[in-house]
């Protein structure tokens, strides 16, 4: 499949738009050399392989950064690429935004549609998933008075905010849900069908594929077959799971989602995705600005003004450097480097670790909490005493049901060593750590 994919981008790029380094050209070789000979559970151990990955990331040296669910650092040739593009757009100027982006568009659109297995008619661009998902909820024209609109703990709080709001806008009833903890495959598939049982009038669902707060990777195929048997539509905030998991959109067979391309794909800050499927566009209102000419299109559903056109530009060069790694190598690599510090901190009785074994249910991203330690304000100290005594750069999540926790994210320049580090600053701030 990343063979494919890099045909496509080769065959659809505009002339000049892959400005990658020799040293990139070498990963493309290195990785169709290991794929041939080697699994991706296999490669993931691969210390030669992934210390050339690390080696194409310039960054900070005085921390441990296991804090990459922000946003994602690009690669120095995609940075490269970046800059190169930046240059041309202030250069062109408005020849360049009015005469050829928008026939540079329409190839990475194709290239992102056939990457997700849908159609361009049901891509937009965006500045981020969070864009694409307020644009989808706030234009959802099909609520009305007591139908239910259904949230669980472990969702992005303004996506959250943003079903409340549409809740009470529509005076529906708003259902909030807390997902099991700790949670097992069956049991989170069981929870949201008894919850959709007990709440007929839900029409809309919110689902978090990868949650930000504790790296819970929900099964979002079966609870959305599951919801639409039930004739609620389905909205899925993807914004962590494209590019940390290889998956087609089609895979998860929701409605609508939201993406982003700035945090696992690797594109500059400000670049993600609206789908709409097709034949729910019309259950989207246009967006307020939409002209007559966009009422029927997806682009008509979210108005950004002037973009970060060199971002736009950037996507093909961070596609193609995350089909050099292989999508099946990151998403094995960062379950790998995660299994090395979670299997050091698991059998320690004071380490709650929030995210489950099941290799379906995470990818890198999963949080920890000291048991005695569930508050917002001692989680934040925690992860600022990790830094200050460990140079462990780690962030704390609240907004869990059970209580706020400290998440830890690496990502492919991470080492094993790193992880080793990292769980040993935990183990020993558990040992010795008090509020």
């Amino acid at each position: 499949m990343e063979n494919i994919h890099r045909r496509t981008l080769l065959k659809t790029a505009p002339l000049g738009a892959l400005a990658f380094t020799s040293a990139c050209q070498s990963i493309s070789k290195t990785t169709q050399t290991n794929q041939s000979t080697s699994s991706p559970n296999n490669l993931a151990k691969d210390e030669a392989f992934w210390a050339h990955i690390a080696s194409q990331y310039d960054m900070k040296p005085d921390i441990i950064n296991v804090e990459n669910g922000n946003w994602g650092v690009m690669s120095r040739p995609v940075l490269n690429a970046y800059i190169a593009h930046t240059e041309r757009v202030n250069r062109d100027n408005s020849f360049f935004s009015r005469r050829e982006f928008y026939g540079e568009l329409r190839p990475i659109l194709e290239n992102l549609a056939t990457r997700l297995d849908v159609s361009t008619s049901e891509l937009a661009i965006t500045r981020g998933a969070t864009e694409a998902l307020f644009n989808i909820i706030n234009g959802f024209n099909k609520l009305q008075a007591g139908d239910g609109v259904m949230i669980a703990d472990l969702d992005y709080d303004s996506v959250r905010d943003a079903m409340r709001n549409i809740a009470k806008q529509n005076r529906c009833e708003l259902i909030e849900l807390t997902l099991p903890e700790p949670a097992s495959f069956d049991a989170i598939i069981t929870h949201y069908t008894q919850a959709l049982e007990n709440h007929p009038n839900t029409k809309l669902l919110l689902l978090t594929h990868i949650s930000h707060r504790t790296g819970l990777a929900i099964p979002v195929r079966e609870i959305t077959q599951i919801a639409q048997a039930r004739g609620v539509r389905v909205v899925v905030d993807a914004a962590h799971s494209w590019g940390q998991m290889d998956f087609t959109l089609s895979d998860l067979g929701a409605d609508f989602v939201g993406l982003n391309l700035h945090k696992w794909i690797g594109a500059p800050i400000g670049v993600g995705l609206m789908y709409i499927r097709e034949d729910r566009l019309a259950e989207v209102s246009p967006n307020i600005c939409a002209s007559d000419g966009e009422q029927d299109k997806i682009y008509g559903r979210v108005h950004t003004g002037t973009s970060n056109f060199a971002a736009i530009l950037t996507v093909p060069d961070a596609l193609a450097f995350h089909d050099m790694i292989g999508p099946k190598n990151k998403e094995a690599r960062l379950k790998y480097l995660r299994s090395l510090w979670v299997d050091a901190c698991k059998d320690n009785s004071r380490i709650q670790i929030l995210t489950p074994e099941d290799n379906r249910l995470h990818a890198g991203i999963t949080s920890f909490r000291l048991k005695d330690i569930t508050s917002t304000t001692g989680n934040k100290a925690l992860a600022e005493h990790l830094l200050k005594e460990h140079n462990v750069f780690c962030v704390h999540r609240n907004g869990i049901a059970s209580g706020s926790c400290i998440r830890i994210t690496p990502n492919v320049y991470n080492s094993p060593a790193d992880m080793s580090l990292t769980a040993k600053a935990v183990i020993k701030t558990a040992l010795n750590y008090s509020p």
